[in-house]
């Protein structure tokens, strides 16, 4: 079992290793982590390069999550016993996310990780997206803050799975390793939101 677990986030590690950000700014000439937050998401992307780059950015980096999934689904799962099946296929994604956010062949300089997260609970369970994108819409549309909304969406997370799944601890447990990962990377973005001086939503940064 754990062979497959490792396999899983191997391959999801691989697949969050490409950076679509990064692909997205060279294609437009420059390095995207050398503008705004230092980061290459969605949302410094959009920020920098507009609505179209950001959106390619957004889908590329939740495919990596769904790519991930069906390949734990469809090729490693029937091979494992002795684990959740909702777990295992979480922890496969997760290499993804550690991918996306330390991506080895750009010197783990990456993303915060919340569109591949996003891709990786849509593979997972599409009910559970829905929900997660419905509260980072309204907290977002509300504040005008994508990283309130994006924490707000992630600390979510357990509950979620504990709504669809029940008093599953392996599940629990790796729906709160997913929280506490995209909280720590947005740990600069609270402070900001804490000192009222972070960027809003539709905010030009140089």
């Amino acid at each position: 079992m754990i062979k497959y677990v490792v396999i899983g986030m191997v391959i999801g590690y691989i697949f969050g290793c490409c950076q679509t950000g990064y692909f997205v700014g060279k294609l437009n000439r420059i390095d995207i982590r050398d503008y705004g937050s230092g980061n290459s998401g969605t949302t410094n992307t959009l920020r920098v390069l507009g609505k179209k780059a950001a959106l390619f950015t957004f889908l590329g980096d939740a495919l990596k999550g769904v790519f991930t999934v069906l390949i734990a689904r469809f090729w490693l799962l029937p091979h494992v016993s002795g684990i959740n099946p909702v777990a295992f296929l979480l922890l496969a994604g997760f290499g993804t996310v550690l991918g996306h956010n330390f991506p080895i062949i750009m010197k783990f300089k990456g993303g915060k990780g919340i569109a591949t997260t996003g891709g990786v609970f849509f593979a997972v369970d599409p009910r559970m997206a829905l929900i997660c994108l419905a509260v980072f819409i309204a907290v977002t549309a509300a504040s005008r803050y994508v990283s309130l909304g994006s924490i707000c969406m992630v600390t979510a997370l357990p509950f979620i799975l504990y709504f669809f799944y029940g008093y599953q601890p392996v599940v629990l447990a790796v729906g709160i390793i997913y929280a506490v990962m995209a909280i720590w990377q947005h740990r600069a973005n609270i402070g900001r939101l804490i000192h009222g001086n972070e960027n809003k939503l539709g905010q030009k940064v140089k």
